[in-house]
């Protein structure tokens, strides 16, 4: 398995999850889990995604979601799990 974090930030509006998760499921890609919330009228989303099977590279799909992101004005970052997890090791 090829598990990627994904977190999208910024201002809420309506659509953002649904253009990420038509983005991941046009791309084969398979959300295993996902959280989000809405503080203040800021959105923040964490998902932990599957890219066994994706339709394109973990490079080309990362660049892909940070574009589509701008598009309706938020921050999209993607992130391999294994670089996370050394990362946030105490």
């Amino acid at each position: 398995m090829s598990k990627v974090i994904i977190t999208v930030v910024g201002k809420d509006t309506v659509g953002i999850i649904a253009k990420v998760c038509t983005y991941l499921a046009e791309h084969k890609v398979n959300v295993l889990d996902i959280s989000q919330t809405i503080v203040q009228g800021y959105f923040n989303m964490m998902m932990i995604v599957d890219m066994e099977q994706a339709a394109g590279s973990f490079e080309q799909i990362s660049t892909e979601l940070e574009a589509a992101g701008q598009e309706i004005g938020v921050s999209i970052k993607c992130q391999r799990e294994e670089i996370f997890t050394k990362m946030h090791r105490i």
